[in-house]
């Protein structure tokens, strides 16, 4: 019956002229209290306009909002990509010069000299004069403490995350003004101005090395390899023990081997 109004409405009024037709009264009052319950609960609840207009606003999500949402989801996966990309490419950048020197026909690899190492050289330095130069100076421990000894001592060095470390160092220990480091080839250097030259070298460049040095510096130039000595010089001094061995070889004796002057 609820859910045909009409059809209630019809069969209330019948019951109602029923109701008077046969002179019962409690039959009328019957049939009314039944219309004004049909009535209550079938005739929708009428709600003011402005409450449906805002219902109707609270559940309608406008495009804007949508688009606002998609742009922000969009920037994170930007940030996201340029974040890993840029900590990549970083990590390529720093690594490389590390790694390369690997991939050279002679491989000269960074190896930080050792506490006892620096002292062995410095104590190789005693009585000595002039301008000092390490081959491969790695992060300048060696050209720092040998400006700390009042040398003008110079480094060069491959890699260059290495001589800008060197230079930072060199700053903090107030020995900028008379420690040096520069970006270069050992091979393509030449070392004709130095009196002391240091070497932290390897095996395979020792001899090429021994040759080159042989070639360029004076008669009173000193020549320290550490960690491995040079394969045809015979050296003036000798100090340390296993890799903290340094050995120290004078320009004038390995020139009077083959007789050169």
């Amino acid at each position: 019956m609820g859910s045909q109004p009409g059809v209630q409405c019809s069969v209330l009024a019948l019951a109602v002229y029923l109701a008077l037709v046969s002179d019962r009264p409690e039959l009328f009052s019957s049939a009314l209290w039944r219309i004004t319950h049909s009535v209550r609960h079938d005739i929708p609840r009428w709600t003011h306009p402005a409450t449906l207009e805002k219902e109707r606003l609270s559940e309608f999500v406008p495009p804007t909002s949508l688009e606002a949402n998609r742009l922000k989801k969009s920037s994170w996966g930007v940030l996201f990509t340029g974040i890993v990309g840029g900590t990549l490419v970083a990590v390529y950048a720093v690594a490389t010069p590390f790694i390369t020197p690997a991939l050279r026909r002679i491989c000269l690899p960074f190896v930080p000299a050792t506490t006892k190492q620096i002292e062995n050289v410095v104590k190789m330095l005693q009585c000595r004069r002039g301008p000092l130069v390490d081959i491969g100076s790695g992060d300048g421990r060696i050209v720092i403490a040998a400006a700390k000894e009042g040398f003008t001592a110079v480094g060069y060095e491959l890699n260059p995350w290495l001589v800008w470390y060197s230079r930072y160092r060199a700053w903090r220990e107030g020995v900028q003004a008379s420690a040096r480091f520069y970006i270069s080839d050992l091979w393509k250097v030449t070392f004709s101005q130095y009196s002391n030259v240091v070497i932290f070298g390897v095996p395979q460049m020792m001899a090429q090395l021994e040759e080159k040095l042989e070639l360029e510096l004076k008669d009173d130039a000193r020549v320290i390899a550490c960690r491995f000595p040079f394969p045809h010089w015979t050296p003036a001094q000798v100090t340390g023990e296993g890799l903290d061995t340094v050995w120290a070889y004078d320009a004038r004796a390995f020139r009077g081997r083959d007789g050169r002057p």
